[in-house]
């Protein structure tokens, strides 16, 4: 087994590499073989024919589509709209700091055109988008001083940077704090951010009764939105690795009785892309008509498994990167056909007011891949009928209002392109009624009367470590219980990642995914959930073995009692955010009286402030305190608090300008970080 490797064995790998080993020998040390420089390509005359035959644009307006098409993509970003009042202070930041350093002084026509401008549809002016380069930033104080910005923000999950049309669907879908929502395919993850930041906006509770799960068929990009879920500490979130075209309906029992079905989902489909040209340059010499084609049907059975996992009542949001009918309206259409009326397209012309978008189209045509019409079906070659089918093609009649759906062009608001379906289920589709829960089940299939086992599923990617569920016997909970006076806590709702051995971390979850972690887990591969809240700390100045985590702490902080909660003035407050350790005795004469007798480890730093109020996790030495976060929620918490962080930023003017040719230390890198090591253990660490 070992020496065979990629089918190949040792003896051939040797001759490659004697192979490999000449051609090295006989090359010139001299000669150049640098590859010369190649222009992007932005040309396809097939992609030009094609879209002109398909009216997507109107005539007139067709020479701006396609010359918009051919430049970059604007920069644009959204601020994070979980907290209301942090999400108003940035935006008021932004506004006031960032932008107005933009606009001074005199400007070029270039600059002028560069100008930030709030997206008039987005809601909150939360979202903005500005034609800035690498060229902008590089020569710019002002520019690279936001860029610095947008950098530590998105990192801290504060603020995303997204293309402006991706950040349309979520918002079409009209989610409440209590909705369970379904991403079917959510990598990279933008779109899903914005599906939990919906769920938290409004909610009255730090802990809202909806969830969101998110899924995508591919095992490595599930982990991209393992991070993007991070960012944002939700523990309404659960992230799965399933073909989204069979996605099973979830038990939330252990016998099966009761099964999840979703309020909303957002089923973002794999398409063809061209829409994103602006971004992904690659795809002017990579498309090709029979791209669609090939993708049609993964598309309308995504759809499908989508509108049958809703609710009725539920309402469900198809879209694509994708200009393409064939994608689009035809995917569409063909449900809409076999719905037989349980589901009707809503008009989602009118729904973000300031959006320019122009109506779905209710005729197209379909073409092979080397650009043949086709009127019929009956018109395509046999060679070509396993690539072009038969629902592929226009009714005679719009019969479903086609034209309530949605095309965004580049040209109209400087944008990629998109389409947008806003569907809702008015009633049980066709097929359901005679489906009951246990025909839901994937464990077995009907077939004829007779029930047979399903092909088994090939294990892909890293085997997840279990999901084990706390309860009220662990010898770890008592000592958590008592050292932060918790009171009324849900302990099943604590999980870890171990079976065995010590558990490192324990993350807190919502009772709404709890019970679909705990009762799916052996049949679903679910790849993450819930939110880091205590973490080991072996300190024996310390009373309990586990620290607070500032991951967790907003959806446990009202379970804690006031054992372990300190009350900081505005001004202890930045004095601890500066600075990495702060002797007590420079604290506030109040704040000295009450850490007199605040026993050692960790607590919750309190600041109360009817505008903005502050809760962090901290940690109490034998005479100093200590803020428990990283320096990026360190920086953001001292903008909100008012404070001048510039020294911080990574400013390469002021290193250019050094005359003794020293570097500037005060790098956003630089910037106050938790030192872990007074005090506290070797072995714990800032995670």
């Amino acid at each position: 087994m070992g020496n065979r490797r990629n089918n190949g064995s040792n003896a051939s790998f040797a001759k490659r590499r004697r192979k490999m080993k000449e051609g090295l020998d006989n090359k010139n040390p001299n000669e150049d073989t640098r590859s010369p420089y190649v222009t992007t390509i932005r040309e396809n005359e097939k992609f030009v024919q094609y879209y002109k035959m398909q009216n997507i644009c109107p005539e007139d307006e067709w020479n701006t589509f396609l010359e918009t098409l051919k430049t970059d993509l604007p920069t644009s970003f959204r601020i994070t709209a979980s907290c209301d009042i942090e999400a108003k202070l940035l935006l008021k930041l932004v506004e006031g700091v960032f932008f107005t350093d933009l606009l001074k002084g005199e400007q070029s026509d270039e600059q002028k055109h560069s100008e930030p401008f709030c997206l008039p549809w987005y809601p909150q002016r939360l979202g903005w988008q500005l034609k800035i380069t690498r060229k902008d930033i590089r020569g710019s104080v002002a520019y690279y001083r936001l860029h610095n910005f947008l950098i530590s923000e998105t990192g801290n999950g504060n603020i995303s940077r997204q293309e402006t049309v991706s950040m349309i669907p979520p918002l079409l879908l009209d989610i409440k704090p209590s909705d369970k929502v379904l991403d079917m395919c959510a990598a990279p993850g933008s779109k899903t951010a914005q599906l939990i930041e919906a769920l938290y906006s409004g909610s009255n509770s730090s802990v809202p009764g909806g969830l969101v799960m998110a899924n995508d068929v591919h095992n490595s990009r599930c982990y991209m939105l393992v991070h993007q879920a991070k960012r944002l500490n939700s523990a309404n979130v659960l992230i799965t690795n399933y073909d989204a075209t069979v996605l099973p309906v979830m038990n939330l029992d252990e016998n099966g009785h009761s099964m999840l079905k979703f309020d909303k989902i957002l089923c973002d489909a794999p398409c063809s892309g061209d829409g994103t040209l602006r971004k992904n340059a690659d795809i002017w010499t990579k498309w090709s008509p029979g791209n669609a084609n090939n993708l049609h049907g993964i598309q309308f059975r995504i759809l499908k498994r989508g509108l049958e996992l809703l609710n009725v009542g539920g309402r469900l949001v198809y879209s694509t990167c994708s200009f393409n009918p064939v994608e689009n309206e035809a995917v569409v259409q063909r449900m809409m056909t076999e719905a037989q009326g349980s589901v009707v397209i809503i008009n989602a012309n009118d729904k973000l007011p300031g959006l320019k978008t122009v109506s779905g189209l209710s005729q197209w045509i379909v073409v092979s891949k080397d650009l043949d019409v086709y009127k019929t079906f009956e018109e395509v070659p046999e060679k070509w009928n396993t690539q072009i089918r038969p629902q592929m093609f226009p009714p005679k009649e719009d019969l479903y209002n086609l034209d309530r759906c949605i095309r965004i062009l580049p040209h109209h608001q400087d944008t990629g392109g998109f389409f947008v379906a806003v569907m809702e289920k008015i009633k049980p589709l066709p097929w359901e009624a005679s489906v009951t829960p246990s025909d839901e089940l994937v464990d077995e299939t009907k077939v004829n009367n007779y029930k047979r086992k399903p092909k088994k599923r090939k294990y892909q990617g890293y085997r997840e470590d279990p999901f084990i569920f706390l309860t009220v016997d662990d010898p770890v909970w008592p000592e958590i219980r008592d050292f932060y006076e918790l009171k009324d806590f849900p302990i099943q709702c604590l999980l870890t990642r171990c079976s065995v051995g010590k558990k490192k971390n324990i993350y807190f979850t919502s009772p709404s995914v709890k019970d679909i972690v705990k009762n799916n887990q052996d049949r679903v591969k679910i790849i993450n959930t819930g939110v880091k809240t205590f973490v080991r700390c072996d300190n024996k100045s310390m009373e309990c073995n586990f620290r607070l985590a500032q991951e967790g702490l907003a959806g446990i902080s009202s379970y804690i009692g006031q054992k372990r909660r300190l009350q900081l003035t505005r001004n202890d407050l930045i004095t601890v955010l500066i600075n990495p350790t702060v002797q007590v005795t420079s604290l506030n004469e109040a704040t000295k009286d009450i850490l007199e007798n605040f026993g050692v480890g960790s607590c919750v730093l309190n600041m109360v402030d009817k505008d903005f109020p502050v809760e962090l996790v901290g940690w109490k030495g034998f005479s100093t305190l200590k803020a428990y976060i990283n320096g990026e929620c360190r920086l953001h918490y001292l903008r909100l608090l008012g404070v001048d962080v510039s020294e911080f930023d990574v400013n390469k003017f002021k290193k250019e300008n050094n005359d003794d040719g020293t570097e500037d230390k005060n790098e956003i890198d630089e910037a106050p970080e938790v030192q872990v090591k007074e005090e506290l253990t070797p072995s714990e660490k800032l995670e």
